[in-house]
Order: structure tokens, then sequence, then C-alpha cells
């Protein structure tokens, strides 16, 4: 019988495990492909010390115990040491074809922006959990990123190791469970829409009402007051969209203004955010008056006569005759408030009272105040998802239970007095 073969330790070797003359580890073994490969480690096990000045590796009997266990189950991790994150990118987006023209846009550019230069070059079987968990909060706290661009960049990376895994270059997905730790560990919450009460409500529309600056802009706010549209709906309407016979809108596309691959801001016309989102909404007798009005002025100077991916005659305008994007809407809302609250400070101080002031928001706020009026004023919830576009009867119900929670303060504070308790 051969004699067995030993380290410098004493300890028998294994088939495949050699010591060299210099103390390092080797272990030779065929890949998945036939090919010969080989790994190395200054450490047989666990328990052994690496010598001064050599840089640490796994041991080598974890290698081969991982080795092993990826050839049984036909995982490739040869191959996933020399393919990286960003080879597997390419080859999701290109057989994504489900996705939108828009969301395609945008997940290539986040990509191409945040991940890329970062981990993108790293070989998939060199990163692990702990990678992704630092490189999430390198994006939240050097980079400032918010809950929905987070949320983004996991929507992406997380299927790309997916495809790793199905394919057999890795075991497990090195992204499942960081964001809901991440979540966890930085109290992640989604910053909440409020909608404006009625007395903010009122203030915001009879001061751009009374406003030489900003009275232009009040047939728009009445239309996202009375329809809850969403701001790339409402700005995407098209006077075929509206029928003054049945006074009802159809809303059946969307306008986005998206930063393209190229870097340069472009218009794009899409499908509403979910299927719900097509819909059709019955015109308020004010929102009908706000329409027609814009219609007579357009009859005096000019309609909108920009083109769209195929889409024409829409109904909004900006002041050269060009479409109105939404950036745009959300500026015009800043200095409002801006001015509004500035002018009533002063107001306020004269006649000797406290001030209305309007909070910081954005045009989606109108969208969430008319759903808060609706809600408080409609108890059928399958009427209120559907004006709303709601894909879940959870998100209605959301706000639903915000504004009967109001309602029902106000209520009792209408009763305090009426009802005997003792």
């Amino acid at each position: 019988m051969p004699e067995k073969r030993k380290d410098n330790k004493g300890r028998i070797l294994r088939d495949g495990e050699v010591q060299r003359s210099d103390g390092k580890y080797m272990y030779r073994y065929t890949d998945a492909g036939g090919a010969r490969r080989a790994v190395y480690s200054w450490r047989l096990v666990e328990s052994d010390k690496v010598p001064d000045g050599k840089r640490d590796t796994e041991p080598l009997r974890t290698q081969i115990k991982r080795i092993q266990r990826d050839l049984d189950d036909d995982v490739s991790s040869y191959k996933a040491y020399r393919t990286t994150l960003n080879s597997f990118y390419d080859a999701y987006i290109e057989t994504k074809y489900e996705l939108k023209a828009s969301t395609r846009t945008n997940y290539k550019y986040m990509y191409k922006k945040y991940v890329q230069d970062e981990i993108g070059s790293k070989n998939v079987a060199d990163i692990k959990y702990s990678d992704i968990k630092r490189f999430y909060i390198h994006l939240i706290k050097d980079l400032g990123f918010k809950p929905n661009s987070m949320e983004v960049i996991h929507t992406i990376l997380h299927p790309v190791f997916n495809v790793a895994v199905r394919d057999g270059f890795i075991r497990t997905n090195p992204t499942d469970g960081v964001m809901a730790e991440i979540k966890k560990s930085h109290s992640w919450e989604k910053p909440k829409r409020h909608a404006l009460t009625e007395t903010q409500q009122n203030e915001f529309l009879d001061f751009v009402s009374g406003s030489k600056t900003y009275k232009h802009w009040m047939p728009l706010f009445t239309i996202m007051l009375g329809t809850g549209t969403r701001v790339g709906e409402v700005l995407g309407l098209r006077w075929e969209d509206c029928d003054f016979t049945q006074n009802i809108i159809d809303i059946n596309h969307n306008l986005i203004y998206r930063q393209q691959e190229s870097g340069k801001m472009e218009f794009h016309i899409t499908t509403p955010k979910t299927k719900a989102g097509t819909r059709i909404i019955p015109m308020f007798s004010d929102v009908r008056a706000a329409l027609l009005k814009i219609r007579l002025e357009c009859m005096q100077d000019g309609f909108n006569n920009c083109e769209i991916d195929g889409y024409t005659n829409f109904i909004f305008k900006n002041r050269l005759g060009e479409m109105l994007s939404p950036h745009c809407v959300n500026r015009a809302i800043d200095r409002i408030v801006r001015d509004h609250n500035a002018e009533e400070i002063e107001r306020a101080k004269q006649e000797h009272r406290q001030p209305i002031l309007l909070p910081h928001f954005s045009a989606h706020n109108l969208r969430h105040t008319f759903c808060t009026r609706l809600c408080e004023n409609e108890t059928n919830l399958k009427v209120i998802q559907e004006i709303m576009g709601h894909q879940s009867i959870e998100i209605t119900m959301d706000v639903y239970n915000e504004a009967t929670k109001e309602k029902k303060i106000s209520s009792f504070a209408n009763l305090e007095g009426k009802i005997r308790v003792v």
C-alpha cells in the first residue's frame, strides 16, 4: 500500500490536494466543461493561520466543498469568477421584451450611471450579500438616494442575479433580503403624500384665481383637482379624449418627459401606469367649463401643433405653443406657494391674525387631494378605485382610511356637548 501523502504538519492530504514547497496548498479538479482547474490557499482548514505577509483566502477544503457541491448541482462557479455583472445585465435587459420603452430607457440610464462602474465590473461570484448592502448604503448616504430610486436599482439588480442563479453560475442571489434589511435599519419609509385640507385647497385656488401672474394656471389646476388625474395623464390629454356630449374624459395614455440614455430630455407617450389606469372620468361642470375656456383661448391664439409618438391635438401648451412638462407645473406650484405665503404673512400681520400658510407640495398632491375629497363624500370603494385608476383596492383603502379618520375627528368635534355621556 502506497504511503499516504501528508502536509508539513503531518496531516493526511486527500485526492487532488497538494502542498507546494513554499507551503501553499493547491487542489486540482475538472470543471463541468471538462477543463482542468486549480484553486489555492495558504490554509488547509479554517483553524490554520495565514503566514505573515501572505494574503488570506478561503481555506482550501472550504473551497473544495463548494466546488464539489457546484459540480453536483451543475453550477458553473469557474465561469462565474470570469463573468462580470455587466455581462449578465446586458443579457438580461436585451431579453426583457415586455418592458415599456420608457421603463427600459430608465433602467439603462440608472444602471449606466450608478451600477456599471461601481459593482458592475466585478465578477458575479465575487459579489456577496455584504457587497450589495454596502453598495445600497453608499447610494443612500453618499448620493442621497430616495426610496423610489433605491427600489429602481433593486428592481434592476435582483432579476439580473436571478438570471445568474438560474443559468447555474452562482448558487444564491446576493440581493435577497438586502432591501428588507436596509428599510429596517434606516427606518426606511416612503414620504407620505398628504392632501391639502379644504382650507388650504380653497386658499390655493383663491390666490391663483385672483393673481395676475398665475391666473392662467387656473384651468389646469381646476381640471387636476376635479379629476384626480396624474400630471402626465392630464398634460397628455387630447381634445378627442374629451366628450362634451356625454361629459366624460377618456384616460388612455400618459405623457412622460424623461432623460434618455444620451442624457437628452425628451417627451414620449406611454400607456397608463397600470391596466387600471385606462379609465373613464365623468366631468364636473367646473372641469367642463375649464376645458371649454382653454378651447376658446386656443381658437383665438392657436392650438398645440406638437406631435409626440404619433399623438397630436394636445389640449395643454406652454406660452411658446409647445408641450407643457410636469417639471414646469411643479415649478409653478413652488412659486405660487412661495408668493402666497409671503403675501399672507404680511396680510395676517396687518389684520392681527394667524396666517393661513400653504405647505410645500407637488402636482401629485393635487391628485391625492381630489382622492381625499372623493373618499370624504363617497362610500363605494370600487367607484373610488376605478375613478382614481388604482391597481389595487389596498391603495384606495389607505387614502380612504386617512380621509375618514379626519372626518371622524371633525364629526366628533361638531358633536361635542350635544351628546350626553354622564
